[in-house]
């Protein structure tokens, strides 16, 4: 059964996907949900997403096709880790939960001095324009991108998706009931478990 990478967020830790591997109710299935310190924004993206890398590359080796959820920041940490570090090539499907992948004005006023990580979910951050322009990379995986239209998190929600993929609206009002409420996680764990049963692409 192939892999399943599960990448938390700002102010979040692993324990932010408990109820969503509930859910998922796969026992069988081997997972990856590695902590990436993220200095509560200080520490930038691009360096939280080599950390990423080697977390995945000493779990997995550099080979075996995995399937990845990012929630919020780490759904762009996970797409940067696609896109630029060659995640890409071993990844079937790409699965993005309230991540501000066109970026948020919430961030709008952080310096990036202070706190690079949280600056670069800044609309039209430098980071942001770069994943825009090299989102080729992504063409041949299958991507799903999930958002609530009410999120402060990111802010506007409907925002909150990749260019390519499938689309959906979740039926909560917060950023944290994304992965906190039975609305959301019963779906995204449905289409986790249906997503595991795809055809990998070649090696």
């Amino acid at each position: 059964m192939r892999p399943l990478v599960l990448v938390h967020g700002l102010w979040d830790t692993p324990r932010l996907f408990v109820r969503l591997v509930q859910h998922l109710d796969q026992p069988e299935r081997p997972l990856l949900i590695p902590h990436l310190p993220h200095g509560l924004g200080v520490v930038p993206l691009r360096q939280l997403a080599s950390q990423l890398d080697r977390h995945i590359q000493d779990r997995f080796g550099a080979d075996v096709m995995v399937d990845l959820l990012g929630f919020s920041m780490g759904g762009v940490i996970g797409r940067i880790w696609l896109q630029e570090l060659g995640g890409a090539a071993r990844t079937s499907q790409f699965f993005s939960v309230g991540s501000p992948q066109q970026g948020t004005l919430t961030a709008l006023p952080i310096p990036r001095r202070l706190l690079a990580g949280a600056a670069d979910m800044k609309m039209g951050s430098s980071l942001l324009q770069d994943l825009r322009s090299g989102s080729g990379a992504l063409d041949d995986l299958n991507c799903r991108s999930y958002f609530c239209r009410w999120d402060l998190m990111v802010c506007p929600g409907w925002r909150a998706v990749l260019p390519m993929g499938s689309r959906r609206e979740l039926p909560v009002w917060t950023h944290q009931q994304l992965m906190g409420h039975s609305a959301a996680l019963e779906p995204i764990a449905r289409d986790l478990r249906e997503s595991v049963q795809a055809v990998s692409r070649p090696e």
